[in-house]
């Protein structure tokens, strides 16, 4: 390969939050139904990494699939359990006064780490939700999400690259804006 100057490209490791079953693996409610007949009723949530020369930036929002809403979303430097803590919390904030009743509200997500752990589960369980999980593996289960990360990225990093993190949480906090409020 160095006589005729070629070299192999490393691909780049893609962020993974499965570290095998550290806490309860909830069962897959969800079942790939994207759509729900009202607001609040069915959520999804993951988390997604990017990467600016040597810095990371993780996001972790919670998607509405009865309108595609982001009802609320987290910016991390590190993936940690606070970044989930902190988006459920703000969702729970957002929602509260619009909940009526007990109609039931189930939120669903990979089997990652975060969601496993102990408090993830009593947050939910303390605001009257459900929790959902995809099977091990299995991204078409949260195709709903993966979907809007995919558009996320599509239509602003990979359209203009962010300089900085502080770039970049920029564009993604502009986005956010634009996806609830102005995008059709």
């Amino acid at each position: 390969m160095g006589q005729l100057k070629l070299s192999a490209r490393i691909r780049k490791q893609k962020y993974r939050s499965y570290k095998g079953q550290c806490g309860v693996i909830a069962k897959n409610r969800v079942k790939r139904r994207f759509r729900a007949k009202a607001p609040n009723r069915r959520w999804f949530t993951d988390i997604t990494e990017f990467k600016v020369g040597d810095e990371k930036l993780y996001l972790s929002p919670i998607l509405d699939c009865f309108n595609n809403e982001i009802i609320s979303y987290t910016l991390s430097r590190r993936p940690v359990y606070d970044l989930v803590k902190q988006m459920l919390e703000r969702a729970v904030e957002n929602i509260s006064s619009k909940r009526k009743g007990k109609e039931e509200l189930t939120l669903h997500s990979d089997q990652g780490w975060h969601y496993q752990m102990k408090p993830f589960a009593n947050t939910l369980k303390e605001n009257d939700m459900k929790q959902s999980m995809s099977r091990k593996g299995n991204c078409l289960d949260n195709a709903l999400m993966e979907g809007f990360f995919g558009t996320l990225k599509c239509e602003t990093i990979y359209l203009e690259k962010p300089t900085s993190i502080e770039a970049l949480e920029k564009q993604i906090h502009r986005f956010m804006h634009y996806y609830n409020h102005e995008r059709i």
